[in-house]
């Protein structure tokens, strides 16, 4: 059984990232990375479907500490994948992996994690820091359709695309409305016979150019990293403060996406049926399509929107409940995420089960009753890793707040009143999970913002000690 000082579950975009910044801060505290997968990248090496991209700027999706020197603002997911490796081989954090270790349980016992792998290994380590994301990798959500076993052609869900899969010249109905949609639509519609996007409701939609030319004009001018610097600076700003104002003004931000939406495709009564929704923007994701890609799809004859309800499956496709019927050679589900806390491990204090839907969220990142463990989510409302690198930087603040004073154990103590969901988005596969998730409540530190713009400055800030329990170290 070996022993390291730290555990980080996950080798994606989040734990990479935490190992640079556990590597930078404590060059001599022993680390290994358990990948469950046999490769670098998380989300971006699962996801292989067609058009697979990122849906926040690459700016701000990449680590401050190794900038985004590529003018292409909104990458695809092979850019991605590489530059994650990349940085693990730049780091020396390669070697630090074990790939094929899905890590099944974490017992927590007097001073240290015991971790169990899917194949029976064991590993012990003085922290757990769980980078694995917040969904099932096993599978994505997918509804009870009705009539499913009658449908003759092929239904595939995004998260497990078949490699090779051909769809020249078929017809194709995409389910759904989200960021997977929307990508997938305007990538696959060159080829298909036909792409039809079925959407029980609208989402809103907004086009951003692929390329980022006030980040090009600074490279041209300044060294990388300050023109990276910059460049997230501004895409910061431009984000979080249209976030700000569709919080403040929804009807003014609703109008703006409606007009935009218009004046691409050019009949106010289409926007009106498949791109209005009922609820104000950001109370779900906003989705982002580069360079209009969904709208050109639409306006070539290539793809087109149906908002209706599946009333069920027949063998030549799908049934509406208007009672029109959709024919279809290939089905994608693209119905969301199956959400899992910390990477779906299941964590045990002195063989006690940590049930997570009831414990409190400190700073977002601890829980309440949980010793030497943390986790890593990003933000609802901006770049993952924004939030994921503050995470990063504060577990490293309490490692070395804890060295400095001889103390082992660093344990959330649990506060009153948290109450609210930890994660504020009304999207069906949120609502779907969030008993599964700890709480949060109504005073820091037991508050999870949705603003980088204050996080950036009071996390660096934050008291370590504050609502913390500690033990010192025995030997």
């Amino acid at each position: 059984m070996s022993h390291h000082d730290v555990l980080i579950i996950g080798a994606g975009l989040s734990g990479i990232g935490a190992a640079w910044r556990l590597q930078e801060a404590f060059p001599r505290k022993t680390y290994a990375i358990l990948e469950a997968r046999d490769a670098i990248g998380g989300t971006w090496d699962l996801f292989r479907y067609p058009g697979v991209r990122s849906d926040s700027d690459m700016f701000t999706l990449s680590y401050p500490f190794r900038p985004w020197t590529d003018t292409q603002s909104l990458a695809s997911g092979d850019k991605i994948r590489q530059y994650i490796q990349d940085t693990a081989d730049e780091g020396g954090i390669t070697a630090h992996i074990r790939f094929g270790a899905k890590v099944v349980t974490a017992d927590w016992s007097s001073d240290h994690w015991t971790v169990t792998l899917a194949d029976g290994q064991t590993l012990t380590c003085d922290f757990l820091y769980a980078c694995a994301g917040y969904y099932s990798y096993d599978g994505g959500y997918q509804p009870e359709f009705p009539g499913l076993s009658d449908y003759t052609g092929r239904l595939i869900h995004p998260q497990a695309w078949p490699s090779g899969l051909s769809y020249a010249g078929k017809r194709v109905v995409v389910i759904g409305s989200g960021a997977t949609a929307v990508t997938l639509v305007p990538a696959m519609a060159p080829d298909a016979a036909h792409v039809t996007m079925l959407q029980r409701s609208p989402s809103y939609l907004t086009a951003l150019p692929p390329r980022d030319v006030v980040a090009a004009a600074l490279g041209r001018t300044l060294p990388p990293r300050a023109a990276s610097a910059v460049a997230r600076a501004k895409n910061v700003l431009l984000t979080q403060g249209f976030y700000q104002l569709a919080r403040r003004r929804p009807q003014r931000v609703r109008k703006l996406l409606r007009t935009m939406a218009v004046r691409e495709l050019g009949d106010a009564g289409y926007v009106d049926e498949h791109f209005t929704p009922a609820y104000d923007p950001w109370d779900q994701r906003l989705c982002v399509i580069p360079d209009g890609d969904l709208w050109a799809a639409i306006r070539s004859g290539r793809a087109s929107v149906v908002t209706d309800h599946i009333d069920t499956f027949v063998p030549s496709g799908i049934r509406l409940r208007s009672g029109r019927e959709l024919e279809a050679d290939i089905v994608v589900s693209a119905t969301g995420l199956r959400l899992l806390p910390i990477g779906g491990v299941q964590v045990s204090v002195d063989g006690e089960p940590v049930k997570i839907g009831e414990r409190a969220a400190y700073r977002g990142l601890m829980l309440s009753g949980v010793p030497n463990l943390a986790y890593c989510i990003g933000y609802v409302n901006a770049s993952w890793t924004l939030r994921a690198d503050l995470s990063h930087r504060y577990v490293m603040r309490l490692l070395r707040h804890m060295d400095r004073h001889g103390l082992a154990v660093a344990t959330p103590t649990t506060p009153d009143g948290t109450g609210r969901p930890l994660l504020d988005l009304s999207s069906g596969y949120v609502q779907r999970a969030l008993d599964l998730f700890p709480r949060q409540g109504d005073k820091a530190p037991w508050i999870v913002r949705q603003n980088y713009l204050t996080d950036v400055i009071t996390t660096p800030r934050a008291d370590v000690t504050r609502d913390m329990t500690f033990k010192e170290r025995t030997s």
